[in-house]
């Protein structure tokens, strides 16, 4: 009983004792980097209303667009492997956590042993033991390693969630980007198979001029070549819709097919085009979040090998019954139990501490330097963006005064011909000057609708 008393007071001094040095953990607490962002967007931004806090519903406005983007959130292969990676730093995180927890295992073990007369002349010449019983071992988190393993974990489990929110969002902003490129390119073939059939009206024309003198048989010779010219563009202009459908497709994890859509001239673009402030970009942005996440789990495995040079302090216990007999085994008179606590203090690891800290403090000022390089990036995104779109709203208004006096002189160069006062030539140079206009008027719109897209994205738009 004695015995008893004492072995209880030494399982508690060892709880005690451990405790106690729990409580000295040398690990530091992260504190968030001070990283200037003024100036990012190339001017002193002061208003925080941000375009990155609309959902994505208010950004699009066309009702095939809004479901094209819910069945991509839905069905994307990219976005699916993305949650993937969230379930695995998960799993790693849960692990790290249960660290700190005593492992406990349950052990039977049967022996049966015969000894050489030559050793043992007077016996025993066999013998038999069995043992059932559980064992218990636990390191104690002393100096904060175990702590900063699992906090560390969780800054990858945060950083790998972020990485998803960044797959989310370049997903809405690629398939906006392709449905708008789908949209521009029915509209170009639209314009070029107009032009084809001016230009056929243009022949017929120029085969009764010819009739009555006032045209060569040159001039009808150009204005053929003037058609087949735009109606040769026909042909490249749907392998791009077919393949720019493919690609929407695949964004959307379906097989490839065709598309349903509006027009361009339905799409608008919105013109509350708010930045916010640029340090918005540190909560907002999903690869800048994650650029954190892992400037916190670098840190943290930095106090990790920093916390190898200390003493590790490990107690193990186990319980259980042991007999010679088998009908023994459960006899109260078997029952065995005993608890150990060892002190490992590194005296010589072959440099291996060392090399481990001074590897996490490299991959930490790496993860620093990561984290300033994607906000310059984004900085340069959404200077980007912004310049797109002012740059296309002159251009758009430049654009319509061009249509409308390329306009005219097609007519006024068609009426002139009839009258003789215009060559045949001069009629084509409109005509090839107007398409080319009309083509470039639907790249103006198609750059202001991406320049929106591109803006909402590099804000870090789409996921909330």
């Amino acid at each position: 009983m004695i015995m008893r008393k004492t072995s209880y007071k030494s399982i508690i001094l060892s709880l005690g004792l451990a405790a106690l040095l729990l409580s000295c953990s040398t690990s530091r607490h992260y504190q968030r980097e001070t990283i200037s962002t003024d100036g990012l967007f190339g001017s002193h931004a002061t208003d925080t209303a941000n375009l990155a806090g609309r959902p994505w519903q208010e950004i699009f406005n066309d009702a095939y667009l809004e479901e094209l983007v819910a069945e991509g959130l839905s069905n994307n292969l990219n976005l699916q492997m993305a949650i993937q990676s969230v379930r695995e730093a998960e799993a790693y995180f849960l692990q790290s956590r249960a660290s700190l927890l005593p492992g406990i295992n349950a052990r039977g073990t049967g022996t049966y042993q015969r000894n050489p007369e030559s050793i043992y002349p007077d016996g025993p010449r066999e013998a038999s033991t069995y043992q059932l019983g559980v064992e218990a071992s636990w390191e104690v988190d002393l100096w904060g390693k175990l702590s900063s393993s699992k906090r560390s974990a969780y800054a990858n489990l945060l950083a790998t969630d972020a990485g998803r929110k960044a797959v989310e969002t370049r997903l809405i902003s690629n398939i906006a980007t392709a449905y708008y490129s789908l949209a521009a390119l029915d509209a170009k073939l639209a314009i070029t198979r107009q032009t084809v059939k001016n230009n056929m009206d243009l022949v017929e024309t120029m085969k009764v001029l010819k009739e009555s003198g006032r045209v060569t048989g040159a001039a009808i010779v150009q204005s053929e070549a003037a058609r087949y010219a735009a109606e040769v563009t026909i042909p490249d202009l749907e392998q791009q819709i077919r393949e720019t459908e493919n690609m929407l497709c695949l964004l959307l994890g379906r097989t490839p097919g065709p598309v349903e859509r509006g027009s361009l001239p339905d799409q608008t673009a919105v013109s509350m085009l708010n930045t916010g402030v640029p340090s918005q970009l540190l909560d907002n942005r999903p690869d800048v979040m994650q650029a954190e996440y892992l400037v916190i789990s670098a840190f943290e495995m930095t106090n990790n090998a920093r916390a190898y040079f200390y003493p590790a302090l490990t107690l193990t216990a186990s319980t259980g019954f042991a007999a010679t007999a088998l009908d023994e085994l459960l006899d109260p008179a078997s029952f065995a139990a005993n608890v150990l606590g060892g002190l490992t203090a590194p005296v010589f690891n072959k440099r291996a501490n060392t090399t481990r800290l001074n590897v996490a403090k490299a991959q930490q000022e790496s993860a620093l330097l990561g984290l300033r390089n994607t906000l310059l990036t984004a900085g340069q995104e959404v200077n980007n963006a912004l310049g797109l779109y002012e740059s296309t709203v002159k251009k758009i208004d430049l654009r319509q005064q061009q249509l409308i006096a390329l306009e005219k002189s097609v007519e006024y160069t068609k009426e002139l011909l009839n009258y003789g006062s215009a060559t045949y030539t001069e009629v084509l140079n409109a005509q090839q000057s107007l398409l080319a206009a009309q083509l470039n008027n639907v790249n103006d719109h198609l750059q202001q609708l991406n320049a929106v897209v591109s803006l909402y994205r590099a804000l870090g738009g789409g996921w909330k």
